[in-house]
């Protein structure tokens, strides 16, 4: 039997109160750790408390507010795992020269978010801590209008990359989600199966994933001492076909 390395370890997930994040918040603490899963809105707030039903903390906090991230970091330090899943900013979704450079700057918040959640966390690592950040498949598999999608997922997968040599031992990983099922795509409405079945046609495995399996990506991460400055893709062979 293999040793549960999540026992009793604190784990903050930031974006952790809808979708890949809810879902890791929720395997990790399964797995049995002390887990803090931060979101921004009340609604996902709300929704991230029904399913915790105590079995993990849900508090408020933006990736972009130093403040409410270090209130969090503060009281659950030492942190041995800290993620964040939180989308961060607007992604326009059309070719490049149709944006405008407000729009095409937008999508960077999620980097600009991200590398604030861990400058506002590193006095509360634990030594041997883990971060782990998700980009997404677009940043190695690029399609028409996804430019400021793909930009900025590069980037924050090579912020990982240069966070792994200037901060180890922590490790710093990547996990890159292909095409999820989630209530990004809510907006299809009741055409959202068939149409997420038509986007994936083309992949490897041809359905879209599950936030459930993405956060046994991220947990993979975590619990693995031998892996740093990588990037975990899943994504159902999405960036190979």
């Amino acid at each position: 039997m293999s040793e549960n390395k999540l026992a009793n370890k604190k784990v903050v997930i930031i974006g952790g109160t809808a979708g890949i994040g809810l879902a890791a918040a929720v395997a990790a603490s399964e797995a049995g750790a002390i887990v803090w899963a931060a979101g921004r809105t009340e609604a996902n707030l709300e929704k991230a408390r029904s399913v915790a039903n105590g079995r993990f903390q849900v508090v408020q906090a933006d990736t972009h507010d130093a403040a409410a991230l270090e209130a969090v970091f503060r009281e659950a330090g030492p942190i041995d795992h800290l993620v964040s899943a939180a989308i961060g900013g607007e992604r326009t979704l059309k070719p490049f020269l149709e944006q405008t450079e407000e729009q095409f700057k937008a999508a960077y918040d999620k980097l600009w978010g991200y590398a604030k959640v861990v400058r506002t966390a590193a006095p509360f690592l634990a030594e041997q801590a883990s971060i782990t950040l998700v980009s997404g498949s677009p940043a190695r598999k690029i399609k028409p209008s996804q430019s400021a999608l793909s930009c900025v997922g590069a980037s924050v997968e090579n912020l990982a990359r240069c966070l792994a040599v200037e901060m180890a031992p922590i490790r710093v990983n990547i996990v890159s989600p292909g095409t999820i099922s989630t209530s990004m795509f809510d907006w299809m409405g009741e055409e959202k199966a068939e149409k997420l079945k038509a986007m994936t046609a083309g992949h490897l495995i041809k359905r879209p994933g599950t936030s459930e399996e993405v956060a046994e990506g991220i947990l993979f991460v975590m619990q693995n001492g031998f892996v740093t400055g990588t990037t975990v893709d899943v994504d159902g062979g999405r960036i190979l076909s």
